[in-house]
């Protein structure tokens, strides 16, 4: 199996399945020098962890990551540092239930990848998944948090702005609020009817979407190549990899179909130190390609997940009719736990941008 792997100067290689005994990710191209300890990337998978509300699958996986290599520690470095080699984590799987799957082994779930895996490899790991579950993305949420320590002096943070057909009321938006309710949401109000929507979601054996918003500030402008390096298209790339997301739009994104050539464009005015100062965002911080100084914000949106009580028409891996039930432990919106895979996917191609960019300018 192929195209594991992504990035240029920083890249990040992920391995493992939902029910193997471990997975992880190698983060080639870090810097050495950079503080880094199993703490700080735990921080961040603690965010994504499953089991942490019952809007969320029950699987208790601990996500307890170690670092295998490219760090060190001495009594001149003042704590653990990079040093420059590979660095492996691993992230062991501790809660899986295989025998759940056992009576699907041989049918195809309704928009799961089992078909699809059937079809390219001739065969395929039908626990959870294997490599298509959504449990790989604790390995990106790691490798987010390496890139994390290059960028110093960017914030990155995601919210949940629309769970089915649901959204929040921007005029309501508060980052702080993310922090105090399950859904990473920045309307404390819609909040409450999500809880509603999910739990009703759950009992009638079914799922919802969601539409995830991730923003970047602090990106100087300059980072990103025109044509085909661009930093909007890699992000995209990016966040398009991630498990159920269906679409990708920045800035105002396919809204921008609807607006004129006034509303649209950015103008600029003067600023105290004579760099520009945007009197709007369209373009979601990146135009041609290169980051402007502005916020850099996509969106991201995520299906319902496709593991399900209610039954569903099918085949088997024979071409023979049948109807399929998934049982198991699995989220009744998939896309809450999207916020910290998104921030992480974000993280690491802005890496990639700063040392590409400091690569070809020398700053």
């Amino acid at each position: 199996m192929s195209h594991n792997t992504f990035g240029h100067l920083f890249r990040v290689t992920t391995w493992g399945e939902s029910h193997g005994a471990a997975l992880g990710c190698v983060v080639d191209g870090c810097p050495p020098g950079l503080p880094l300890t199993a703490a700080d990337i735990q921080y961040w998978l603690n965010r994504r962890k499953p089991g942490t509300s019952r809007f969320v699958t029950q699987r208790r996986e601990a996500d307890e990551v170690k670092i295998l290599s490219g760090v060190f520690e001495d009594d001149r470095t003042e704590g653990q540092i990079t040093t420059g080699a590979p660095i492996s984590l691993i992230i062991e799987n501790t809660d899986q239930r295989s025998k759940d799957y056992d009576d699907i082994r041989d049918l195809y779930r309704p928009g799961h990848a089992d078909y699809t895996y059937d079809a390219k490899y001739g065969m395929r790991d039908y626990r959870g998944g294997g490599r298509s579950s959504a449990r790989e993305t604790a390995a990106r949420v790691a490798a987010g948090a390496v890139a994390r320590r290059l960028l110093t002096d960017v914030t990155i943070r995601a919210a949940v702005v629309q769970i089915g057909k649901v959204a929040i009321d921007r005029a309501k938006w508060n980052w702080d609020e993310t922090e105090n309710n399950p859904f990473w949401c920045p309307d404390a109000d819609t909040a409450k009817l999500w809880e509603a929507l999910l739990d009703d979601a759950r009992k009638d054996g079914n799922s919802v979407g969601a539409i995830v918003e991730v923003e970047a500030t602090g990106v100087p402008a300059g980072w990103g190549a025109p044509i085909y390096g661009k930093l909007d298209a890699e992000l995209a790339g990016a966040l398009m990899s991630i498990n159920a997301v269906k679409g990708v739009e920045i800035g105002a994104g396919f809204a921008t179909a609807g607006l004129t050539g006034v509303e649209n464009a950015d103008e600029m005015r003067a600023g105290a130190d004579r760099k520009p100062v945007f009197l709007s965002n369209a373009a979601g911080g990146v135009i041609g390609g290169i980051s402007t100084g502005q916020p850099i914000v996509a969106r991201i949106a995520i299906k319902p997940t496709s593991s399900i009580l209610t039954p569903r028409r099918t085949i088997d891996r024979d071409g023979q009719n049948a109807e399929i039930s998934t049982k198991g432990r699995h989220d009744p919106c998939v896309g809450i736990r999207g916020a910290p895979v998104a921030e992480a996917m974000m993280a690491c191609v802005l890496a990639d941008a700063m040392l590409r960019h400091r690569g070809q300018t020398g700053r």
